[in-house]
């Protein structure tokens, strides 16, 4: 269930165009009319305002919004501008080429897509940087179990109904114990070899037999047994095949609470789901937190960034 808010006349892209090219004309840019155009139109909708702009005046949309947009607010309309592959796949390719990399928003990028996704997102990368995808993480990731995840995981065909084989499911519940928590140390492998190779109703089936069978949740097994990256990478599989809206809310969470505010999740999470589930994120985030998302993020950010975002938001209920 996406939040996005969009007139019930389409306005035609033409017509946005050039609302959006009277925006930028005069002196500096009338922002508030930029967001308000933008913050309401799907991605169908985008890419064509996009077309009927280059048409009219001869030049890209978004190399004019980077140049009259600034700071957060440029990188949060930048990253909406793009079609959800295209998206995606800037979004990897920044995680794994950047000084600093922590790899963060590539691996949970990576790992909360479905198979489709992933095929597409792949044949996009090529074509945007001309390199391969599994190129990209091999080169820009250390070698080890992260590493073997991620790529198994972009390259296991896996099924993406909602049918499950419960002897299968309960099987793999024991085969993930035995390999984890029943060992001393950790069968890292099977690990790897189960998460990219089932489905993920097949995954929120496994967890649960995993808690009926042992007291707790296949997630806090994998807590226990894995680290770092590679915990990571397998937490974030695991918690968006049982809820996904659940994950985000936590990784929202986590990026507004205490001290200063990690923009660059809020911008990534906000702009990549909200043609996606945002309405079930939301109300997993008030169940968790007794605060409405919304909320958070107008204390947490300001000016017309802050406009922005909750613009995407779409109203509290």
């Amino acid at each position: 269930m996406a939040t996005l808010i969009v007139p019930p006349v389409r306005p035609s892209p033409r017509d946005d165009a050039m609302q959006l090219y009277r925006a930028f004309k005069g002196f500096g840019c009338d922002t508030s009319a930029v967001i308000n155009i933008l913050a309401h139109r799907d991605a169908t909708q985008r890419a064509y305002i996009q077309q009927e702009y280059k048409a009219m005046y001869s030049e890209e949309l978004p190399k004019r919004l980077a140049s009259e947009l600034r700071g957060k607010l440029e990188t949060a309309v930048l990253l909406w501008m793009h079609d959800p592959a295209r998206r995606d796949a800037t979004i990897i390719r920044k995680s794994l080429t950047a000084d600093n990399k922590t790899l963060e928003s590539a691996t949970e990028v990576i790992c909360s897509r479905t198979p489709s996704q992933l095929q597409y997102l792949k044949q996009i990368y090529h074509s945007m940087f001309g390199v391969y995808l599994e190129h990209d993480i091999q080169t820009n990731t250390s070698p080890g179990d992260h590493q073997k995840i991620l790529l198994s995981y972009i390259s296991t065909p896996r099924p993406e109904g909602f049918e499950v084989n419960r002897e299968i499911a309960q099987k793999d519940a024991k085969v993930l114990y035995k390999a984890g928590e029943k060992k001393l140390g950790t069968d890292e492998k099977t690990f790897i070899h189960i998460f990219s190779e089932r489905s993920a109703a097949h995954l929120a089936a496994v967890s649960s037999y995993y808690h009926d069978m042992y007291g707790h949740s296949l997630k806090k097994a994998v807590k226990n047994e894995t680290s770092g990256r590679f915990a990571h990478a397998l937490l974030t599989i695991v918690q968006c095949a049982v809820n996904p809206g659940k994950y985000f809310a936590k990784v929202l969470h986590k990026a507004m609470k205490g001290l200063g505010t990690d923009d660059s999740t809020l911008i990534r999470v906000i702009v990549t789901r909200t043609e996606i589930d945002m309405q079930y994120i939301k109300a997993e985030y008030s169940k968790k937190y007794k605060k409405m998302l919304n909320d958070e993020v107008h204390s947490e950010t300001s000016g017309d960034y802050r406009a922005f975002l909750l613009a995407l938001l779409g109203p509290n209920h």
